[in-house]
């Protein structure tokens, strides 16, 4: 019998995900009741948000900012 796994699994950052300095901002989304933080882009046209990773500790901030060459990251609530 197979394992039954609940929750989200890590997602790994991947340069398929364009990001467009002129055209996109880099956002966390924080969950006011979870707690739950998602890195990704921000449209600055539109205000649509791409998920790009699950942000559960300062590695994984930091992995994500590396990744993309980001310095400053918006949170939004």
């Amino acid at each position: 019998m197979g394992l039954i796994h609940f929750g989200k699994k890590q997602k790994s950052i991947s340069k398929d995900i364009p990001f467009d300095p002129d055209k996109q901002i880099a956002v966390i989304k924080c969950s006011i009741c979870t707690g739950e933080q998602v890195a990704g882009f921000k449209s600055k046209e539109d205000g649509h948000f791409t998920e790009v990773m699950l942000i559960r500790d300062a590695k994984d901030l930091e992995k994500f900012k590396e990744t993309y060459k980001i310095e400053e990251i918006k949170k939004e609530y």
